[in-house]
């Protein structure tokens, strides 16, 4: 996409701000159906919404046939409002709320159980006249032994679901079989890794086989989460992916039978934004040249781990001096660390100047703080014509939020 700066942005907009190519969100979606289908054609994508909650991505891949992943309360509601219907909807997390989580299971929603409240709650519901429901349960796994250096807090283990390891999960088990009028159908197997490594897939469908083969469950979903890598060089492909776990998984489980489902989020909506900033100010110290711009590191890297971007520097006219080794990248914001990058080797840049970075639409809206200016705008470019789908909040929407 041309964002040089000669050329104006969409009307209404103004830098800083996310820009995103549907062409792109299509490609990337349409990859990763075709491989998943290739590979386990009963199965169900779900788009997680903690990802990144726009309301038009949402409205996207809902009309698209996605169903949503929901992960607390909120989630749910906002899933619900914009038009999934329950039985596209799964609910997972540890944060349900005894209303929506009543709400989930007796409409037909997808709900995996993390805690042992749930378990008291679906007793609630186990009575004369109800039912039968269907529920999946969440299981905890020793990621560390089983891929060692994968999990990212090493052997402190995960805290969500039910440990398969120490008997917890099995316990939850006979708990469920207890009920008379709810079934457990389906197992979930999420976890963070370090490298989201093929390794770490096949060992969560291996993990599948194994659970359901030590407790003998008649499954008729196997839910992998998310986390895959989405078009980057040198990283597994969707089909690589899809290729390992379908091999791991189709030792227990019949693909004409059993449904995968897996949660994308980034791996879709990542590439596909860019965000855009300009140059408002170079300054010159004894230390080094800044340049600051109208951008801040708090919208697109919010938790300040990144060690590097995915950037593009756009001239607003050529370069009048020879390179300068440093010249320190910084947002708007008062606090001294809001520094991006250090452009090395490069000519000084001047006021007016764009520095786009690209590959920023994972967790960024739903992370970034409304720290000193407000949310960025977002506008979605589809072929020549540009369309704003978020404004920037104006001090009376602020006002408006947040009173009472």
């Amino acid at each position: 996409m041309d964002l040089s700066p000669d050329r104006p942005l969409p009307a209404g907009i103004d830098t800083p701000c996310f820009l995103i190519d549907e062409e792109e969100l299509s490609a990337n979606l349409d990859r990763f159906l075709a491989a998943l289908g290739a590979r386990w054609p009963r199965s169900v994508t779900a788009y997680s919404l903690k990802a990144n909650a726009l309301p038009w991505l949402l409205a996207y891949f809902r009309d698209r046939g996605l169903h949503a992943e929901a992960a607390s309360d909120d989630e749910y509601r906002l899933a619900l409002a914009m038009g999934y219907p329950h039985e596209r909807i799964i609910y997972n997390g540890p944060c349900k709320t005894r209303e929506t989580f009543f709400d989930a299971v007796t409409g037909g929603a997808f709900v995996n159980l993390d805690s042992g409240q749930e378990l008291l709650w679906l007793k609630e519901l186990d009575h004369p006249g109800s039912g039968p429901f269907r529920v999946g349960i969440r299981a905890n796994i020793d990621l560390e032994a089983r891929c060692p250096g994968e999990f990212g807090l090493g052997t402190e283990g995960s805290r969500f679901g039910f440990c398969h390891e120490n008997g917890e999960l099995g316990n939850a088990v006979a708990f469920i079989r207890g009920l008379k009028r709810i079934r457990l159908e389906g197992l979930h197997l999420h976890l963070s890794s370090r490298t989201r490594s093929l390794a770490v897939y096949r060992t969560l469908a291996g993990a599948a086989g194994e659970i359901a083969a030590a407790h003998s469950l008649d499954l008729s979903f196997v839910n992998l989460g998310g986390g895959f890598f989405g078009g980057l060089p040198d990283k597994p492909s969707f089909d690589e992916y899809f290729r390992e776990i379908a091999a791991e998984l189709g030792r227990r489980f019949d693909p004409r039978e059993t449904t995968l489902v897996v949660e994308p989020g980034t791996s879709l909506v990542s590439s596909p934004f860019s965000y855009v900033t300009e140059v408002t100010d170079v300054k010159r110290t004894v230390a080094a040249t800044f340049a600051v711009t109208d951008g801040s590191r708090v919208h697109i890297d919010p938790l300040m781990r990144k060690s590097g971007y995915f950037f593009e520097v756009l001239r607003r006219k050529p370069p009048a001096g020879p390179p300068l080794p440093r010249q320190v990248i910084s947002g708007f914001t008062c606090m001294e660390f809001d520094r991006h990058f250090v452009l090395r080797d490069h000519p000084e840049l001047s006021v007016g100047d764009r520095i786009v970075y690209h590959r920023t639409g994972g967790y960024t809206l739903c992370l970034s703080p409304m720290f000193i200016k407000h949310f960025p705008a977002v506008a979605v470019r589809r072929g020549k014509e540009w369309t704003v789908v978020r404004g920037r909040p104006a001090a009376e929407d602020f006002i408006r939020i947040h009173s009472a």
